[in-house]
This record gives C-alpha cells, sequence and structure tokens, in this order.
C-alpha cells in the first residue's frame, strides 16, 4: 500500500515553511483523515504515518490545524525545534510517527490515566530495522503501548513493527519484543522520560508505574482512539474549541460534513516539490543490533 502514496514538499527543510504533503493517484490528501487505519482489517494491520525516522533529531508531526494536515517541524519560541542526544541515545531511538484517523480526544478524561487526551493522532514507535523516511507510510502491527503523562495530558505511545520486517513474524506480543529487542522497551521508557530535560524541563511521568502494556490493551486504545476520530470527523464532536482547532477538510470520508469533491489549491499543486529520499550507501549496516552479554 505504500507504494501507493506520494511524498511532496514546500518551503526549505528545517525552517518554519517547511511541509510534507501526501499524495494519493495523483491528489493531494490528508494524512490524518484520508488514510485508513486498517491495511487488514481482519489482521489488524494498520497504517503508520513515519513523521521522524530513526536516529533523527528534528520534531516533525502532523499539523492538526492546517488544512490537508501536511507533516511540518514544530515550532517553539519562533525557532524550529530539533530533539536532543540525550546518552547513550541519538535522536529518536525508533521509527516514529502517528496512526491516521485516530484522536486522543482533549474533552475525555481517561479512565485509566486520569487526564485528558493530547488532541494528537496516536503516536507509535515502529521498532523494525529498516530507517523510514518523513512522509512513508508503513503497514504495521501493535505489540503494546506505554502512557506517557506529558505535561499533565495523556500521550499513548504504541510500540508497533513493520510488518515486512525479518523479525515480524516472531515477535506477536509486548513479551516478544524483550526476546527479539533486549533492553528496548526499559530504553523506550528512559528516553521518554529523560527527552526534555536537556530544555529545562522536568522528567516525565508515566501511567501504570511505566508499565508496557500488551497488544490486547494496546489494540483497544487504538480502537478507542479511532471512535474518537469518527466522532470528530462525522461532526459529532466540534472540530473547534478552548482545547482544540483541527482541520477537517478531506476527501474520502463520504458522510463528514467537511469533505470536499476536488482538489482544486492550484497555487499549492504548483509549488510542490517531490521529496527525494536518501539512498541506502552499500555495506552501511543501518540495523540495530540486540546483544545479550555479561561485561
Amino acid at each position: 500500500m505504500s507504494s501507493t502514496y506520494q511524498v511532496f514538499t514546500t518551503g526549505t527543510e528545517y525552517t518554519s515553511s517547511h511541509r510534507v504533503y501526501i499524495e494519493h493517484n495523483g491528489q493531494v490528501i490528508s494524512p490524518f483523515h484520508d488514510i485508513p487505519l486498517y491495511a487488514d482489517s481482519e489482521k489488524k494491520i494498520v497504517n503508520m504515518i513515519v513523521e521522524i525516522p530513526r536516529w533523527s533529531n528534528a520534531k516533525y508531526e502532523i499539523a492538526t490545524g492546517e488544512k490537508y494536515n501536511p507533516i511540518k517541524q514544530d515550532v517553539k519560541k519562533g525557532k524550529v525545534r530539533f530533539v536532543r542526544n540525550c546518552f547513550p541515545y541519538k535522536g529518536y531511538i525508533w521509527n516514529y510517527g502517528a496512526l491516521p484517523q485516530t484522536w486522543e480526544d482533549p474533552t475525555v478524561i481517561s479512565k485509566d490515566t486520569n487526564a485528558r487526551g493530547d488532541n494528537d493522532p496516536i503516536d507509535v514507535c515502529e521498532i523494525g530495522q529498516e530507517i523510514g523516511y518523513r512522509g512513508q507510510i508503513k503497514q504495521v502491527k501493535i505489540l503494546g503501548v506505554m502512557a506517557l503523562l506529558d505535561e499533565g495530558e495523556t500521550d499513548w505511545k504504541l510500540i508497533a513493527i513493520d510488518i515486512n520486517d525479518p523479525l515480524a513474524d516472531k515477535v506477536n506480543d509486548i513479551q516478544d519484543v524483550e526476546k527479539y529487542f533486549p533492553q528496548l522497551i526499559d530504553a523506550t521508557r528512559h528516553w521518554f522520560k529523560i527527552y526534555k530535560m536537556p530544555d529545562g524541563k522536568p522528567a516525565n511521568q508515566f501511567a501504570f508505574n511505566g508499565q508496557c502494556k500488551d497488544k490486547t490493551y494496546a489494540e483497544a486504545v487504538v480502537k478507542e482512539t479511532h471512535e474518537a476520530w469518527k466522532r470528530l470527523i462525522e461532526g459529532r464532536t466540534p472540530c473547534k474549541a478552548d482545547t482544540h482547532n483541527i482541520s477537517m477538510a478531506n476527501f474520502t470520508n463520504k458522510h463528514s460534513p467537511y469533505v470536499l469533491n476536488t482538489f482544486n489549491d492550484k497555487e499549492l499543486q504548483k509549488a510542490l516539490v517531490k521529496q527525494t529520499n536518501k539512498k541506502d550507501i552499500e555495506g552501511k549496516d543501518n540495523k540495530w543490533y540486540f546483544l545479550k552479554s555479561q561485561l
């Protein structure tokens, strides 16, 4: 499925003007609203939008408030945002992104975390060996989930693996991650705890004492956030409120009051440049090696 989507950009990378747009069948779409959540609903294979490739630092995210919801770099105090390298990590330690057609509703308090949603599509940490690219649509299976409490909001962090990864057939639940990716769950928890500290912020807190919940629990969270998105796209939840301001323009949700018939933004279409992704260097090994050894 990923090959049916193409990635285009406007503006200059690492500036506040840079935007990453997704096209499908030659037309700009909303990755938030138009890419289906499930690539295979029976097998519970979901689509993931890569926002930040592994080992990179630029903090990119879906612009939920902009028309067509392009991916943009986060801006704080007028400057584009980069996460720091917190020893022993380099940038993000997984391919990081979001699931389309999901929404962490800021008007609802979770009974499990006692905190409101963070007003974003649900986040995903994809642990496979391939380094993704910004705007890539991966098909992944969900393995588990952590609940970060980020500045008082529930910020779910799904753990998933690309279905094309060499280990995908062996890794089916969260306990398999510890078997085939030893210490990655602990490293993930530690990374999320400390990653804002170099900027003067306190350590992040977690629900469930930092426990990573299993596949069944995670899939229930995905379903819950998908239902929240459905209420939003169908107009049952207002798209503008004190807690949020979401751009709902879409082309595929026929029962949505916000659906558009055609894409007719000629200025944007003219400005789009096809994204060129870096080719792998022959002999360069981008694989993580998880070694069980006593030093």
